[in-house]
């Protein structure tokens, strides 16, 4: 009996062991060569770690598009990096809600879809609509 129950733990511990050793690899998802519908960049790229549920973005605009910009906002820079959490659901991956309860915008995003979306959502109507395409995804898997 004292030998089954031991049995039973060291079973339990390595499926334990097994289970949690499958979190160690995670996902990295890059969206490189992002164009915009409406501004231009030297440099779009999206990055999105499957493990943490951590969005970075990093750019750096063209000239065109840095100077409309920065005639009305002056904390506008012309190279950033911005992040951003965000959640699964339904296979899609949306950023938090960034706005007001009355007004939000989120990012859509898809596995191995080039296209990125954008929901905005006012007096709870909501419109998605194409904001990029990048050129290329690259998905690579990472140890912890």
């Amino acid at each position: 009996m004292s030998q089954n129950r031991t049995l039973t733990k060291i079973l339990f511990l390595i499926i334990i062991f097994f289970t949690h050793s499958a979190d160690l690899y995670s996902q990295i998802m890059i969206l490189s060569g992002c164009k915009n519908l409406k501004d231009g960049f030297i440099k779009n790229e999206y990055i999105l770690d499957l493990e943490k549920f951590l969005m970075t973005r990093n750019y750096i605009y063209d000239s065109k598009t840095f100077k409309k910009y920065k005639i009305t906002d002056l904390s506008v820079k012309k190279e950033n990096s911005i992040e951003r959490f965000f959640y699964e659901h339904d296979s899609l991956f949306l950023t938090d809600k960034m706005g007001y309860p009355q007004f939000y915008t989120q990012l859509i995003f898809q596995k191995n879809n080039p296209i990125i979306q954008i929901k905005t959502v006012i007096n709870d109507e909501v419109g998605i609509t194409k904001v990029s395409t990048c050129k290329k995804i690259e998905i690579f898997d990472k140890e912890s």
